[in-house]
Formats: structure tokens, C-alpha cells, sequence
């Protein structure tokens, strides 16, 4: 058995093949009515049975192997396109063509994969594909095969390039490098899509007494500094540091609407990952809470130097249900755990102003004891059928029906306002630039 294994096992037999046995068949038909043909025939069938014992020689008997290997990065971007890179090397001592296929993770659904390759004799080449996930955690690729056949290209060898791997899909954390900030306030306008702001007076924290120099605004001179050392001093200020920032995620039912893809959930944890890492990068404390109808994780506002780490393995396994999220716990658990006045932005959807009044309450409570913003998303299909002009009745009364559900977003906004609740309202597509441009907004205001 093991015999047969190895010179039988891995062998497949080409299309080429087939096709020639097939005119051989077809003219053996013929043969009986036309006998002339049937001794030419007979040697055709020897010439092709030779090719292909030379063939198979080639292929399993000839010193030769086809070796290769899957580079792909540590970990996967959730919604970006992954790439993954095949590096193939032929040792044999002729040119080899075939196809790779690799034996991707179920949750592609991709059932016919493969990518075709041709090698000169003692090269290498590489073949790349991408992948795009569309769901967080860890995928699991099969073998990697190959298989290569000599120019007669009626036999097949396979070959196993690499053994099954597992990889785990994260948040987008590429795009952390992509909305990174600079501590300094010329910076913050050099990230696109965000904007530059004003400030409102002076930041709330001392930083040191300098001598004066043109340009410096006169009204921070230190009077008293200035009669001691006699020369003009003057007092600068930075940005407020260390102030708590948290993160609230809402895992229930009301975010599992999907987006290009993703499920708001996902697109909300993206979202977070650079905020967060904007958090740190500005001095602050960033912290993460997450809940839906049981108590979900909590990571303490902290700056500690793993703290970016903890936040996105925590981000990386979260999961939305179909329950009704518990904002009363939630009130309860802010209430017991976070005593020092924090930003909370909460990341949650609400679709009707009744969802809103349910919740409302124990919304109020928070706010009494901190700043809460509430980021919440359009409906981008109902917000396409409002621009639109119907010509026909069903329209008319599909676009009333899309008129109701965004005035009542907009009520929502509103309704927040009235209670002194920071609102957010705006698409998945522009939720990172939004929400960061708001963390930024309310530091340069000295509201954190």
C-alpha cells in the first residue's frame, strides 16, 4: 500500500489525456467501417501510451520536487482586502505549468478556487490573491496544493505546498496608522476629513513660565515673574491630560443591521479602535465598556502601555445577539465603576423616537454625572429613497413611509439636545472620521 502511495497517490490524469483517448475511441468506431485506418490507429494508441509512461517518469521518477509556502500577515483586517502571497520553487529539470489551490476558511463560501502558475526550470515565481472577511475571528486555511504537469501535459503531480493554518480576523487595526495624530495642535487638521478647530480660551493645565518672545499672547504675562527676574515671563498652557474617555458599545439587536458587509456592531468596533488609539495619543485615558442584555467587558480608563492591546483582543471577540439591550444595568454598572466625570460615547442605534424613549431615562441619569455623547447611523437606503423623485404611486407611498423614518432621526437629535445629550448622527461610511472629529471638537472646547 505504501508502495502505491507513493508512486500512484498523488498522481491525476490531465484533460489532454482524455481528449486524445477520446479522438482514439471515436476512431476505433470508425475503424469498423473503414479497416485501412485500424493499423495506423493501433500505433497511434502505442505512441500515446508511451507519452504518457514518459510522462509519468518525468513527473515521479526524475529528480525533481515543486516546494512553496503561504505568506500572509499575522492577523486579518475585518471589511479590508487581506493578501495573500503563494512562493513556489521548481526543481525539476524542465519547465512545469499546473495550478495552485488553496484551501480557503468556510466563511468565504469560495468553492472553486485556484490560480494558475507556470515555473521555468530551476526558478521560482509567486502568485498573490486577496481575501476580504467579513466577520471577526479565527479563520481556519486547509492545504496548500499544487498541481504541476510537464509540456506533454497529460499527467498531473500534486503536490502539498503547506499544512493547514489558522489566522484571527481583528477589528481594522491597519487603520490606526491611517487617523494617528500628533499630540500638537498643528496636526489635528492634517488628517483628512477631519477639521481644524478653534479654541476656546486657554487649555485647563499649567505647563511652565517662559521668558517672552514675539509672538506670544500678551495676556498669559506673568506679572509677578516678571518683577522678580525683570524680564517679561510668560505663563503656557497645554492640553487637558488624563481626562477618562469611554467607549460604550451596544451589542444588542439593534446593531446587527448589515452595511457593505459588516453589521453596525463591526463597523462601531472600527470606529472605536481609532478613537481609542487617538485617546492615548493625546495624553488621555481610554477605557471600553461593552453590554447588551447581560453585562458585557470592561476595560478601567487607563494609560498604561498595554492598554491599546487589551482594548482590541477584547474588541476582537464580540459578538451581537438578538435581545433587547439592558440600559438600566448599564446605568447601574457606569454608576458603581466609573466615579470620576468621564466622556462616555455610547454606540448604539436607535430607528424610531419610541426605541428612544425606553431608554431615555437611565440616558439622563448618566449625563448627570457625565458628558455622554450618542452616536447612532442613518439609514443610507431610506436616506437614497428621500432624494429621489417617485413617478409612480407605490414610490410615492414608499417614499412617504422613508420621509417618516428620517424625520424621526432627526427628532431623535433633537430630542437628545433638549436634555443636554451630546448626538452623533451620521453614516457607517463616515462614523471614524465623526466620531473622532467630536472627541476632538469637545477637547479643543475644554468640555474633556
Amino acid at each position: 500500500m505504501s508502495f502505491l502511495k507513493k508512486y500512484f497517490g498523488d498522481i491525476q490524469v490531465n484533460t489532454r489525456w482524455f481528449l486524445v483517448l477520446g479522438i482514439c475511441a471515436f476512431l476505433l468506431v470508425a475503424a469498423y467501417f473503414i479497416p485501412v485506418i485500424l493499423r495506423p490507429l493501433v500505433a497511434f494508441v502505442w505512441v500515446v501510451l508511451f507519452f504518457t509512461v514518459v510522462d509519468y517518469v518525468l513527473l515521479f521518477v526524475v529528480n525533481g520536487d515543486i516546494t512553496g509556502k503561504r505568506q500572509m500577515d499575522e492577523r486579518f483586517d475585518i471589511g479590508e482586502e487581506n493578501v495573500v502571497a503563494v512562493t513556489m520553487e521548481n526543481s525539476f529539470p524542465y519547465k512545469v505549468t499546473g495550478f495552485v489551490i488553496d484551501e480557503l476558511p468556510f466563511q468565504f463560501q469560495q468553492r472553486n478556487f485556484n490560480i494558475k502558475f507556470s515555473i521555468p526550470f530551476e526558478s521560482k515565481t509567486k502568485v498573490a490573491y486577496s481575501v476580504k472577511p467579513f466577520s471577526r475571528g479565527e479563520f481556519g486555511f486547509g492545504h496548500l496544493l499544487a498541481y504541476a504537469a510537464t509540456p506533454l501535459g497529460l499527467l498531473q503531480r500534486r503536490f502539498r505546498l503547506a499544512e493547514p493554518q489558522n489566522i484571527k480576523v481583528y477589528p481594522a487595526f491597519r487603520q490606526l496608522r491611517k487617523y494617528q495624530l500628533q499630540s500638537l495642535a498643528t496636526s489635528e487638521s492634517s488628517m483628512p476629513g477631519t477639521k481644524k478647530l478653534r479654541r476656546m480660551g486657554h487649555s485647563l493645565e499649567f505647563e511652565k513660565i517662559k521668558e517672552y518672545v514675539p509672538g506670544d499672547d500678551v495676556r498669559t504675562i506673568n506679572w509677578k515673574a516678571t518683577a522678580r527676574t525683570g524680564s517679561l515671563m510668560v505663563n503656557t498652557y497645554t492640553d487637558a491630560r488624563q481626562q477618562q474617555i469611554y467607549a460604550i458599545i451596544d451589542k444588542g439587536r439593534n446593531m446587527k443591521m448589515p452595511f457593505e458587509g459588516l453589521t453596525l456592531l463591526d463597523h462601531s468596533i472600527n470606529a472605536v479602535l481609532a478613537l481609542l488609539n487617538l485617546v492615548l495619543l493625546k495624553q488621555d485615558k481610554a477605557g471600553l465598556i461593552t453590554f447588551s442584555n447581560l453585562k458585557g467587558d470592561i476595560i478601567p480608563a487607563e494609560r498604561r502601555g498595554d492598554q491599546m492591546h487589551q482594548i482590541l483582543e477584547t474588541l476582537y471577540k464580540q459578538q451581537t445577539d438578538f435581545h433587547e439591550s439592558d440600559y438600566e444595568g448599564l446605568w447601574s454598572l457606569v454608576h458603581r465603576r466609573i466615579s470620576q466625570r468621564s466622556l462616555l460615547l455610547f454606540f448604539t442605534n436607535f430607528e424610531t423616537m419610541s426605541a428612544l424613549d425606553r431608554q431615555l431615562p437611565y440616558l439622563k441619569r448618566i449625563s448627570k454625572s457625565h458628558l455622554v455623547c450618542v452616536v447612532f447611523f442613518q439609514n443610507t437606503l431610506l436616506k437614497a429613497i428621500t432624494d429621489k423623485t417617485p413617478d409612480t404611486t407605490e414610490g410615492i407611498y414608499i417614499k412617504t413611509i422613508a420621509d417618516h423614518f428620517d424625520f424621526e432621526k432627526r427628532q431623535i437629535v433633537k430630542e437628545l439636545r433638549r436634555h443636554g445629550i451630546i448626538s452623533i448622527l451620521t453614516t457607517p461610511h463616515n462614523l471614524n472620521v465623526d466620531v473622532i472629529n467630536k472627541y476632538l471638537e469637545l477637547k479643543a472646547r475644554q468640555m474633556v
